[in-house]
């Protein structure tokens, strides 16, 4: 066919909507991303990237304007990541401000639980309720410049004036330290010292840690970017792949 056959003439009606469905694909791409190409995952990718941003929203909704990760849309995630034979492995991205404890708690819970090799790493911050999703990885990363706070749980900045509610917090806080000490190399006394120290937050008890400083304490394995928490996952997945093929050959 000749190519220059719709120079002087209207191409196709079916040509026409290709193209306008082009064009609004184009322009809605460049809305939502500012770019115009979308790099896509390769079928035969073996590593899901779950990513934990803005606040971490539970039970109550947060207003619109608010950057969350709501803990049902990352609750069937995980169950998928499990369920699903192509994927075997997961890459956590942190970078949240916290949230809902019992949420974070949730998804900390579900990712330990995981039967697949595991690798967070916190970009920016992981804080709060963060810190227990951090950890919670077979390994975790921490971007030398980022920050994890961590400090009491709370309600508000108000005093607590009804006994119930205090010893409901003091429980909800002792699980998250056990989560925390459980499943990293800080100490108790450590942490919970980080926890409710004073000076180190403005008008505030708590502490801001420091990438280096959580690996020193404990709280995180390494420093780390990308390339070296996608490494370490290949690892990780290699070597339970054999640990499987040496439990078949046995069997």
């Amino acid at each position: 066919m000749n190519n220059n056959q719709y120079i002087n003439e209207e191409p196709p009606q079916g040509d026409q909507d290709k193209n306008e469905t082009k064009g609004s694909s184009l322009v809605e791409k460049i809305q939502q991303l500012g770019q115009t190409n979308v790099p896509q995952l390769s079928n035969d990718s073996k590593i899901h990237c779950l990513t934990i941003v803005g606040q971490i929203e539970g039970h109550i909704q947060l207003p619109p304007q608010n950057k969350t990760t709501k803990y049902e849309h990352v609750i069937p995630q995980i169950v998928a990541i499990e369920q699903n034979p192509k994927i075997e492995g997961l890459l956590v991205v942190l970078n949240t401000v916290g949230g809902d404890v019992e949420a974070g708690l949730a998804i900390s819970e579900m990712l330990a639980s995981l039967s697949k090799p595991t690798v967070s790493i916190v970009l920016g911050g992981g804080h709060s309720i963060g810190v227990p999703i951090a950890v919670a990885c077979d390994y975790s990363f921490v971007a030398e410049t980022a920050t994890m706070t961590i400090h009491p749980v709370r309600l508000t900045g108000l005093v607590i004036g009804v006994p119930q509610t205090f010893e409901y917090l003091d429980k909800m806080q002792e699980r998250v330290v056990n989560f925390v000490t459980s499943h990293s190399n800080i100490s108790e006394d450590k942490f919970k010292e980080l926890m409710f120290s004073k000076g180190n937050l403005t008008r505030d008890i708590g502490t801001n840690v420091l990438g280096s400083d959580a690996v020193e304490y404990g709280l995180m394995d390494e420093i780390g970017g990308i390339g070296q928490a996608i490494k370490k996952l290949n690892e990780l997945i290699d070597g339970k792949n054999l640990s499987d093929e040496s439990e078949r050959l046995i069997q």
